[in-house]
């Protein structure tokens, strides 16, 4: 694979941006999921409702950004030098770390047998969200080398410890990936579509093809009646490529922005794509429909749609007005995302082991609940300030 020498070198302030508005959202919904009584509008879609909320823009946004990332990462390894070997080590590191933590966190959830587990579920879970930490943290040049590995490899320790204390709800020792969890199918998407980003040498062209099989693929995978939708591998792939159209179509648009000498006044192009997935997914709306649960093409064309329009937004106000210091208020959860993630699950299953109850019921409950939702946001971003300060950070 060759460097894209127009590709822009220097810090995208804007995807940084939309990558901590995109996280602090996520923190919100999250923590309003348990809240009662707020409108259907602000919760996820049911499956069979054919519609959307900006609640379900939410984990397509973090794909969408993942996506614009890849030709910047890969450009960088390139111009630092870095072999194949060396980068592919890192890549499938990568995704299978954001495997590995998906399955866990999924089995924290549901599926256990609690009469016959040694530990208590809710300290298992503690420990699953807990150990990911030490086992990625990015630890700075100065920190023991000793305690380093010793958190590094005791954290690995504990998850496979974990992995043989749980027993499932059949009576079977061991995990299962009930499903991939959102970091699981994250991890997935993300391999998919950097190994053919890599493949086609991240031409433009290669990956707008790649998109539209994607799309084709999903839709017959959703497809009743169709023989093909029987065999096990078929189903497996089309099924994340459903979430790799999203990383594609991030890929495409980041390479229409800034794989130039020039930028433009008006990105015509980016214009046309955001267009074309409204277009794609009006079309395919009536076939399939729009949902989140069921992975609908119409939901990721959608999606695409909406993440192109406000990152366009964000580029225009940031790149070009040179509007950024709104933008420190994010900028925490965007140097840390894969931490911020992880630590609100890591509360919760904290308070729940040793039976804490801090939040009053009120705030549990109907707008005081979304009132709570928005504080709590905004205290894990102040969080995130204070963890990147002492350079404790996760880095895959």
């Amino acid at each position: 694979m060759k460097i894209k020498e127009n590709l822009y070198n220097q810090r995208i302030i804007s995807i940084d941006a939309l990558r901590g508005i995109t996280i602090f959202v996520m923190i919100f919904v999250n923590e309003l999921a348990s809240v009662k009584n707020v409108p259907q509008w602000m919760r996820h879609m049911p499956a069979d409702a054919d519609a959307m909320t900006f609640v379900d823009v939410v984990f397509p946004s973090f794909l969408f950004i993942v996506g614009m990332s890849v030709p910047f990462a890969f450009n960088a390894r390139l111009l630092k030098g870095d072999s194949t070997r060396i980068i592919w080590t890192h890549t499938l590191k990568r995704a299978l770390a954001l495997i590995i933590i998906g399955v866990f966190m999924v089995n924290a959830e549901y599926g256990y047998d609690a009469s016959k587990m040694i530990i208590t579920p809710v300290f298992w879970g503690l420990l699953a969200y807990a150990m990911p930490i030490p086992i990625w943290n990015k630890y700075p040049k100065d920190f023991p080398v000793w305690l380093k590995y010793t958190l590094q490899y005791g954290g690995m320790l504990v998850l496979m410890a974990l992995y043989f204390l749980y027993v499932q709800d059949t009576g079977e020792i061991g995990m299962t990936p009930k499903w991939w969890g959102i970091l699981g199918l994250i991890g997935w998407a993300y391999l998919i579509t950097v190994v053919y980003y890599w493949l086609v040498s991240g031409k433009l062209w290669a990956m707008i093809l790649f998109l539209i099989i994607c799309v084709i693929a999903n839709s017959v995978n959703l497809t009743e009646g169709l023989a093909i939708k029987q065999n096990f591998l078929f189903s497996f792939i089309a099924g994340h490529l459903a979430h790799a159209s999203l990383v594609t179509a991030g890929v495409i648009i980041s390479l229409l922005f800034f794989d130039r000498k020039i930028a433009p006044k008006i990105n015509w192009p980016v214009i046309g794509f955001a267009l074309l997935f409204f277009a794609t997914a009006c079309f395919l709306r009536p076939y399939y429909g729009i949902s989140k649960i069921k992975g609908t093409p119409s939901w990721t064309m959608f999606s695409a749609a909406i993440c192109t329009v406000l990152f366009y937004f964000l580029y225009w106000l940031m790149e070009i007005k040179k509007q950024t210091k709104w933008s420190n208020f994010f900028m925490p959860a965007a140097a840390n995302p894969l931490l911020i993630y992880i630590l609100p699950g890591v509360i919760y299953y904290f308070n729940s082991a040793f039976n804490l109850h801090i939040i009053p019921d009120y705030f549990r409950e109907g707008v005081p609940g979304i009132i709570w939702s928005l504080v709590f946001s905004t205290i894990m971003l102040l969080v995130m300030k204070i963890c990147n300060k002492y350079k404790i950070q996760m880095q895959l």
